[in-house]
């Protein structure tokens, strides 16, 4: 006899926060999950390994990693570029890499003792600025 068990299918789905077609069902126990009416039932035949959940498949990268390989082979020519440098380079990140150079150029004349303090600092930068 063949039993309808959409529903429990659909039970379980809502039970453990997956998709209808993760759900499997032991063909040798489909009388037990069918009798299963209530959450607690189907609960127990999960810890009996009778109802299973299938692993996701997800996406193979292979492709994408060789395509990425054969870019990073190839470069970037000024032909395949679309867009202006702040499309291509986001603004934040430009922001970023500037402040951590910054940062790091500090550090260096930190290290070297040539910046007392902050007010040393500055009056280094006026110095540069003044030269300009």
């Amino acid at each position: 006899m063949v039993v309808n068990l959409r529903t429990k299918r659909q039970l379980v789905s809502r039970i453990l926060r997956v998709g209808l077609g993760r759900v499997k069902f032991d063909p040798e126990y489909l009388d037990d999950v069918a009798d299963a009416i209530t959450r607690d039932n189907i609960r127990s035949l999960i810890t009996a390994n009778v109802i299973q959940i299938k692993p996701i498949k997800g996406t193979s990268k292979g492709r994408a990693y060789f395509k990425k390989l054969q870019r990073r082979k190839r470069g970037t020519k000024q032909g395949s570029k679309k867009g202006s440098i702040g499309a291509r380079v986001g603004k934040k990140e430009v922001y970023v890499n500037k402040i951590r150079a910054m940062r790091y150029r500090l550090k260096v004349l930190k290290s070297r003792k040539e910046v007392r303090n902050l007010a040393h600092l500055r009056t280094l930068i006026e110095e540069v600025r003044s030269k300009k």
